[in-house]
C-alpha cells in the first residue's frame, strides 16, 4: 500500500482517492477533512535532482501510483533565493538574519503557488479517470486549474466573483476552459459551484483543507531542506485561505517521519501571515482574540466582511472560513497576523524593482511588504532564518505594473 487517507474528525481510513471521488469527498462520517498517509514509505533521502517536475522528484512520497500519469509544466522544483536586501534592512534596525523568499512567480505553469496544487489535481484526477471538474476561486488557482486540466484533457469550469480581473479571465479561457462570473463576491461565486457541482454530478474542488492541495503544497518543508538546508525559524506569505500554512505544519509532521538524517525533531516556525487592509477578516478577528485575551473558542469567533474594496482580486476571501484551523495554528507557532496598507503596496513594488530587478504580483507585495513591518514591530529576531512565500507574478496585474514602472 503506497499510500491512504485517514478522516481528520474520526480517523477512519479511505483506502485511495478512487474511494475518496467515489463517496463525493467525505468520510463516511460526513467530514470532508481527510489527510494522506504513507504507511510503508521509508525514510526519504535528497538525492541529485535530474527533473524539473516536482511530482517526479518526490514521487514516493505523493499519493501517485504511476508516474505516466503525471500531469507537469516543470512546476515545484523552483528557486528559493537569498535576498540581501531585506537583510540589509533589517540590520539598520539592529536584527541579523537570514531571508530566503520563494520565487513562486518562476513556476513553470501559470507563475504562481497555485501550480503545484494544480499539478498534482490533475495528476491524481486523471490517474482516476475523472473526466470534469470545478471550483471556485478568486484568480490564481483558476488560472492554475485551467492550465493544468487542459494539458491533463479534463473540462474543467471556474466560477469567479465580480471583482475577478479581466487578464485572469482571458488566460483561463485561452487554454479553452469555461468561466462563470458571480454578479456577486466570492461567497457567491462559492455556492454557485456547490449548486453546479449537485446538479451536474461534478467533481469539485475540496477547498482549503482538500488533501491534494495540502499534500503538494507541504513539499515545501522538503523544499527548505534541499535548498537551504534547514527549516526557517520565521514563515511569512500573505493569506487568503490559508491552504499553505496548513500543508507547511503537514509537510514538518511528514518531515519527522520519512527523515533519513539524525535531528532533533523539526519544529514549526513562527507564522506570520499577511493581510491588506482593504481585506483583512482573519487580522481582524486575531485581534479581537488577542485584546480579549485568547477565550475559549476564540478561533470560532469571525466575521465576514463587506463593501470589500481590494484591487488584489486573489486575496478577496472575505469570510475567512478556515480561520479556525489557520489562526491555532498561527498561535501555536508563536506568530501573529499582520496588516498592511493596500495604498503602499505600489511604493513597495518600486523598492523591489529597484534593489531586485524583479516585480512580482500585488498579492506577493502584501507579503514583501510585511516583511518591512515585520521588522519594525520587533517580531524578526537576530539568528533568525526567514522565508517569504511569495503568491505569483505580475503578467495579469497589469493594473499594478503601471502603477510602479
Amino acid at each position: 500500500m503506497k499510500y491512504q487517507l485517514r478522516c481528520k474528525k474520526c480517523g477512519s481510513v479511505i483506502p485511495d482517492f478512487a474511494t475518496w471521488f467515489a463517496h463525493d469527498q467525505q468520510c463516511s462520517c460526513g467530514s470532508a477533512y481527510a489527510e494522506v498517509e504513507y504507511p510503508d514509505a521509508v525514510p526519504f533521502t535528497f538525492s541529485p535532482v535530474h527533473t524539473n517536475s516536482y511530482q517526479d522528484y518526490y514521487f514516493d512520497i505523493l499519493p501517485l501510483l504511476d508516474r505516466q500519469n503525471i500531469v507537469s509544466f516543470g512546476e515545484g522544483l523552483i528557486a528559493i533565493e537569498r535576498w540581501h536586501n531585506l537583510e540589509e534592512y533589517a540590520r539598520k534596525h539592529g536584527i541579523d538574519c537570514q531571508v530566503f523568499v520563494y520565487r513562486n512567480d518562476c513556476n513553470a505553469g501559470s507563475g504562481s503557488f497555485k501550480d503545484i496544487s494544480a499539478a498534482l489535481a490533475a495528476s491524481v484526477l486523471k490517474e482516476n479517470g475523472i473526466k470534469d471538474y470545478c471550483l471556485a476561486s478568486t484568480g490564481n488557482a483558476g488560472v492554475a486549474f485551467a492550465t493544468y486540466l487542459a494539458k491533463a484533457g479534463i473540462r474543467f469550469t471556474e466560477f469567479a466573483p465580480n471583482c475577478i480581473d479581466p487578464e485572469t479571465v482571458e488566460a483561463i479561457r485561452r487554454v479553452g476552459q469555461p468561466v462563470v462570473i458571480s454578479k456577486g463576491g466570492y461567497g457567491d461565486a462559492k455556492r454557485e459551484a456547490a449548486e453546479f457541482h449537485k446538479n451536474n454530478h461534478v467533481l469539485i474542488s475540496g477547498g482549503n483543507t482538500d488533501p491534494l492541495r495540502i499534500e503538494s503544497k507541504r513539499l515545501l518543508a522538503f523544499e527548505c531542506l534541499r535548498q537551504i538546508g534547514r527549516l526557517p525559524s520565521v514563515y511569512m506569505q500573505a493569506v487568503a485561505g490559508g491552504t499553505s500554512p496548513l500543508a507547511l505544519e503537514k509537510g514538518i509532521r511528514d518531515l519527522n517521519v520519512l527523515s533519513a538524517s539524525q535531528h532533533s525533531e523539526y519544529s514549526l516556525p513562527r507564522m506570520l501571515l499577511v493581510q491588506q487592509d482593504e481585506c483583512d477578516p482573519m487580522v481582524t478577528a486575531w485581534e479581537k482574540a488577542t485584546a480579549a485575551g485568547f477565550p475559549e473558542g476564540w478561533h470560532l469567533q469571525y466575521e465576514a466582511k463587506h463593501d470589500i474594496k481590494t484591487r488584489i482580486g486573489i486575496l478577496t476571501a472575505a469570510n475567512p472560513g478556515n480561520y479556525p484551523l489557520v489562526a491555532p495554528l498561527v498561535r501555536r507557532s508563536g506568530g501573529t497576523f499582520l496588516r498592511v496598507s493596500e495604498a503602499d503596496l505600489p511604493a513597495y513594488g518600486k523598492e523591489m524593482l529597484a534593489s531586485q530587478n524583479t516585480l512580482m504580483g500585488p498579492a506577493s507585495m502584501v507579503c514583501y511588504a510585511g516583511f518591512f513591518q515585520a521588522v519594525e514591530k520587533g517580531l524578526i529576531h537576530s539568528a533568525d532564518t526567514v522565508l517569504l512565500n511569495t503568491g505569483e507574478g505580475s503578467s495579469r496585474s497589469s493594473w499594478f505594473r503601471s502603477l510602479v514602472i
